[in-house]
């Protein structure tokens, strides 16, 4: 008689109907994916770069030594436009020679953050050649030109004084701007300041200029002043464009935003000063008293009257 319990057994080694054991396998964790740090970005100067700003230096010097020999051959009476241009170009001569050597420019660090969807984030160190030289250049010549259309025209010493404030107001919201971390609030903050200090000039030079000039009645200075004003603000236009391009986005290299600034400096100075002298510099007005003269014996102080 067979036992029931191996009659059991012998089924279930030899049925495929009842489940068995699977055998367990270990999974291994799926590794985290870093992505290596990227290589630092050098953005500088080179050989185009460097020969448009000597090539600019040879310009403003030139120009500086034949203004300066049209002030020569004037009389004081009538040299105050011709002082004022000279001036211009000779300050700029210092800016692009500073530039040209080396001596005019630093290095601005910005890290440019890149976000991942499955990744950690990547960070970009970016390393860009700043001129300040160029932006102390203009924020002291600027200013003369300013004076420039402004005794031109005519205009008040108050408005003057406005103009030449919100130029100095306009320099170093750029300067700040151009220091800000890319893509920050604080560096759009600092433009909006910048735009709005540039329309206080243009409202000066347009509004308060024009008005003062039509009440001269001199219809050839008044044209005269609507054509070198008008140019003078197209070209401010087109550095603030500039400026946004290169310093505000980093969108063009370092050597295209030196020879874009050197075209429009070039524009700005040399351009703006021999147009001026020569379509103008003979109908200047007379300027005597202590401009010629200097104080008189009236304002002198007497040691001898002091003492008795």
């Amino acid at each position: 008689m067979l036992d029931p319990n191996q009659v059991i057994e012998a089924f279930i080694k030899t049925s495929t109907l009842l489940p068995t054991a699977l055998p367990t396998h270990s999974v291994a964790p799926i590794p985290t994916v870093i992505p290596s740090p990227s290589a630092p970005v050098w953005e500088k100067t080179h050989s185009a770069g460097k020969i448009t700003l000597w090539v600019a230096f040879a310009i403003f010097f030139i120009s500086t030594l034949i203004l300066g020999f049209l002030a020569w051959r004037t009389p004081v009476q009538k040299r105050l436009f011709h002082i004022l241009v000279t001036f211009l170009t000779a300050i700029s001569t210092i800016a692009y020679y500073a530039q040209a050597t080396g001596a005019g420019s630093t290095v601005v660090h910005y890290v440019i953050t890149e976000t991942h969807k499955h990744v950690p984030n990547t960070f970009q160190d970016v390393y860009r050649q700043v001129f300040w030289a160029h932006t102390v250049d203009s924020a002291i010549t600027f200013p003369v030109v300013i004076l420039t259309l402004a005794l031109l025209a005519g205009i008040s010493g108050a408005n003057i004084l406005v103009i030449i404030l919100a130029h100095i107001a306009l320099a170093l919201t750029t300067v700040l701007a151009s220091f800000a971390t890319m893509k920050s609030a604080s560096k759009w903050g600092w433009i909006v300041h910048a735009v709005l200090a540039f329309l206080v000039i243009v409202y000066q030079l347009v509004v308060p200029g024009r008005r003062a000039i039509n009440a001269k009645g001199d219809v050839a200075t008044g044209k005269f002043y609507a054509a070198i004003g008008g140019y003078t603000l197209v070209i401010w236009i087109l550095y603030l464009v500039v400026w946004g391009v290169t310093e505000g986005t980093r969108n063009w290299s370092v050597d295209t935003e030196i020879i874009a600034y050197a075209v429009l400096d070039i524009l700005a100075k040399p351009v703006f000063a021999f147009w001026l002298i020569f379509a103008y510099g003979k109908k200047s007005a007379v300027i005597d008293g202590f401009w010629t003269h200097g104080l008189a014996s009236e304002g002198t102080v007497r040691l001898e009257d002091e003492e008795a």
